[in-house]
């Protein structure tokens, strides 16, 4: 009897844990869903794809990524983004490039690896400045304003990763556009980037928060 007891008080729990379960993830996928919405929204009117329409920065700021994709091929974010940094240099839409990455050691280093990219393909290398502390986006652009003394720019990456980019740019104070770098559409590698950038914008809200509670400013 104890044993039947213990088996029907299992089975009656099972449903309401399967019920908190559900509504987890619910909750999870709604506030995935605010967070995209007012990253999206913020950006609206301000993010370029066509170079003719992209307004005048002094400072173009590439967001860095690695060179090669972990197969050891290209990096066509990287490719991407070093297309449209060479676009905008040579529409004369920015006079020069900050390009931000992290450069763990010798052998990594995306913003040399940037630089030397857009060197050989003709843009001067005093036109070129380098920041080896781009570890995160935040950081970025807090070194362009604080750093680089840069209180407007001309974001470089693909979309998504602009729009979050510009949300943390009105914060900090600094007048930023993006301009669009093609996106990669092979979908496995689509499916697991952009997955990543819903995970980003809750995780850019929650530091947010975090920083309001502190009394800090970014």
């Amino acid at each position: 009897m104890t044993t039947q007891a213990t088996e029907v008080e299992k089975k009656k729990r099972a449903p309401a844990w399967s019920r908190v379960g559900l509504w987890s993830v619910a909750a999870c996928t709604v506030v995935a869903a605010v967070c995209d919405a007012m990253v999206r929204l913020n950006a609206r009117g301000r993010v370029y794809d066509d170079v003719a329409r992209v307004p005048h920065n002094k400072v173009g700021l590439v967001l860095g990524t690695s060179p090669l994709a972990p197969d050891g091929g290209p990096n066509l974010y990287f490719v991407y983004r070093i297309d449209a940094a060479e676009r905008l240099f040579k529409a004369g839409k920015i006079d020069c490039v900050l390009l931000s990455g992290d450069k763990s050691g010798d052998d990594y280093n995306e913003p040399g690896a940037m630089r030397d990219s857009l060197v050989a393909r003709g843009v001067p290398a005093e036109c070129i400045m380098l920041d080896y502390s781009g570890f995160r986006t935040q950081h970025s652009v807090l070194h362009a304003r604080d750093t680089f003394g840069q209180s407007g720019l001309t974001i470089i990456s693909q979309q998504f990763h602009n729009e979050r980019a510009l949300f943390l740019a009105d914060r900090a104070g600094v007048a930023a556009v993006g301009y669009n770098a093609q996106d990669v559409t092979l979908w496995r590698k689509w499916l697991k980037i952009h997955s990543r950038e819903y995970m980003a914008r809750v995780k850019l809200f929650v530091d947010l928060a975090r920083a309001w509670l502190r009394g800090e400013k970014i």
